[in-house]
């Protein structure tokens, strides 16, 4: 059997703590390695070495650093296709798929080579007789990220990639469940010159997660994962004085108004709600149609599409639209949801129960599912499913519709289809959710924008990559300055005056 390990100090290691987590291969249901699972011991030993070599790390100019960046990239391209192979056989998205979440980080990456501009400071000349301020952006020092299962690649590279090159070192602590792809980008973050220790790569569960929480030498720490886990990091993280960004749970909506395309909305809704499995937070998993009407258009629009979806395991190639979801365990959690769902009155239009693949019958595949007339007290619709799972909430109004979203604990991402400019141009200013779509079903920013939620999806007050990234991961210091020459000045008790 396969053991996965750490990446310390430029090379793997392997475990001392004697605990493993199974890594499974959820095609077939079977475990094809083990990771261990890092001690507290362990983890504070490689955040003092980052500690150290984050020295020199943060004295090296940024445009060096941009340097390493650059050639990550090129690296990153090189090895894509082995990169979404390991992605798609641990994770179990389609290949297509797992290209997409590779290149949604090296996007990331490839704004980070501008960051010698974006870390510029300021100058003001003659602030005063004889006066020069300026300020100027330093590393916090050790950063931490922890990340997802759902993309093993992708958010790591939007924690690493701004952190490292602001100067930082960087402990990157992955999903347990997919291990393998994040310790391949440390190997090509070292072939590209990164300095030994200036990342480190430590796999592990809670216990590895609070040593990093608890440790005086991290002074910030990212997050990605489900709303309870956020809100306890942190707040713990903040406790102990640590910088902290946060990003949890989501129920996105997309509103489909009678003017609307409804066979664009449509064939919006089949990518946004089962692309993946459904195992996305900008995933879209409540369809809101305003009016009887459009309701009764849409779902007779969905019902052939979501019929004819392919699932299967990833090594099918291009036959397959989606694959199985990550553990048993999250299968399990979804049908219990959909029961829910049957049991609180929702009308289950598509029933993927007893989907079953010939061949893959220990496989964790999920059938799609089409729920109508869902209701907000229903748990299908307050909570997050993580599923290939679609409810569809009827609204009888543009306000009831808005409403739903504005009302919902949830507030990450949400889309709106219409062909009315001025409906839009209300939606975008009034709704209270942190990233919009209008006729765009999942609308991620690009690099150099900004990605996070409001309400309950997003805890802290900056948001993942574009220049939000780059104050987090920065201290700013400002620095008034006077050369005097030949003036005299008697001592003076009273503030300052700078005119």
């Amino acid at each position: 059997m396969k053991e996965i390990g750490h990446w310390i100090n430029g090379k793997h290691v392997a475990g001392t703590s004697g605990r493993f987590a199974d890594v499974f291969n959820p095609a077939i249901g079977e475990v094809q390695a083990r990771v261990a699972l890092a001690s507290p011991e362990e983890l504070n030993a490689a955040t003092t070495d980052a500690a150290r070599a984050q020295v020199k790390w943060g004295a090296t100019n940024p445009q060096r650093r941009a340097r390493v960046i650059m050639k990550f990239v090129d690296l990153l391209n090189r090895d894509m296709d082995k990169l979404a192979e390991a992605l798609s056989s641990e994770h179990g998205k389609t290949i297509p798929d797992a290209k997409g979440d590779i290149q949604r980080g090296l996007e990331v990456m490839e704004f980070c080579i501008g960051a010698p501009h974006l870390l510029k400071g300021e100058f003001t000349d003659s602030a005063g007789p004889g006066i020069d301020m300026y300020s100027m952006r330093q590393p916090i020092g050790v950063a931490a990220g922890i990340t997802p299962f759902n993309f093993p690649a992708m958010i790591p590279m939007w924690k690493m990639g701004p952190a490292l090159a602001c100067g930082n070192a960087f402990i990157l602590k992955p999903s347990e469940r997919a291990p393998s792809v994040p310790l391949m980008l440390a190997e090509l973050m070292q072939e590209a010159g990164l300095p030994d220790g200036v990342l480190q790569v430590i796999n592990g569960d809670k216990t590895a997660v609070d040593a990093i929480l608890d440790n005086p030498e991290i002074a910030g720490v990212g997050f990605v994962g489900s709303t309870p886990i956020a809100e306890y990091i942190y707040g713990r993280g903040c406790a102990n004085g640590k910088r902290v960004q946060c990003f949890g749970g989501a129920k996105n909506h997309m509103i489909i108004m009678p003017d609307a395309d409804l066979d664009q909305a449509a064939d919006a809704l089949i990518g946004a709600g089962y692309g993946a499995a459904g195992e996305r937070c900008m995933a879209i998993s409540v369809a809101v149609p305003v009016g009887d009407e459009t309701a009764d258009r849409l779902i007779e629009k969905l019902i052939p599409r979501i019929e004819k979806l392919k699932v299967g395991p990833y090594t099918a190639g291009n036959d397959v639209d989606y694959g199985p979801v990550v553990t048993a365990a999250a299968k399990a959690n979804i049908l219990k949801l959909v029961e829910s769902g049957i049991a609180q009155g929702a009308k289950l239009v598509v029933d993927g129960r007893n989907f079953n693949l010939q061949g893959y019958e220990d496989g964790f595949f999920v059938g799609p599912h089409l729920f109508d007339h869902v209701t907000t007290e229903m748990d299908i619709y307050r909570k997050e499913i993580f599923g290939p799972v679609l409810s569809t909430v009827r609204a009888k109004s543009y306000e009831e519709a808005i409403g739903y979203a504005m009302d919902h604990e949830y507030g990450n991402g949400i889309a709106l289809y219409t062909r009315d400019g001025d409906t839009a141009r209300d939606f975008a200013n009034r709704i209270n959710v942190g990233m919009i779509g209008i006729n765009v079903p999942i609308p991620v920013p690009l690099a150099y924008h900004t990605f996070g939620g409001w309400k309950k999806s997003s805890f802290g007050d900056l948001n993942q990559h574009g220049p939000d990234a780059f104050r987090f991961y920065t201290r700013t210091k400002t620095i008034t300055s006077r050369w005097p020459s030949g003036i005299k000045e008697g001592a003076s008790l009273n503030f300052r005056q700078m005119d």
